[in-house]
This record gives C-alpha cells, sequence and structure tokens, in this order.
C-alpha cells in the first residue's frame, strides 16, 4: 500500500468525490466529456482530470 501524505490523502479523497458526482452533472448539463493527463506534485503521479465542454 502506498504511504499517503495528508496533502495526499485530501486530493485523492477529492478526486474519489468527484468521480461519483462528475457523471450525474455531465447527464444533466450534456456537452462533450474531455479528460486530460496531469501531473499531480502532491500525489507524485499522473492522475485524470475530466472537463464538461459544453
Amino acid at each position: 500500500m502506498a504511504k499517503l501524505t495528508r496533502r495526499g490523502f485530501i486530493a485523492a479523497t477529492l478526486a474519489a468525490g468527484t468521480v461519483r458526482t462528475l457523471p450525474q452533472i455531465a447527464a444533466k448539463t450534456g456537452g462533450r466529456r474531455i479528460l486530460t493527463l496531469v501531473y499531480d506534485k502532491s500525489l507524485g503521479m499522473m492522475r485524470a482530470v475530466e472537463r464538461v465542454v459544453p
């Protein structure tokens, strides 16, 4: 298991919450989803960021 710092834990928790709520928001608003990979210094690895574009 990876050692998580306080900042990493908060980032992982927020990311998990976003994954659960974003599909519901996207279904209501419509539009295209754009998935981008970014390097997160706090986590020390790449993570996916999903944007909804009308």
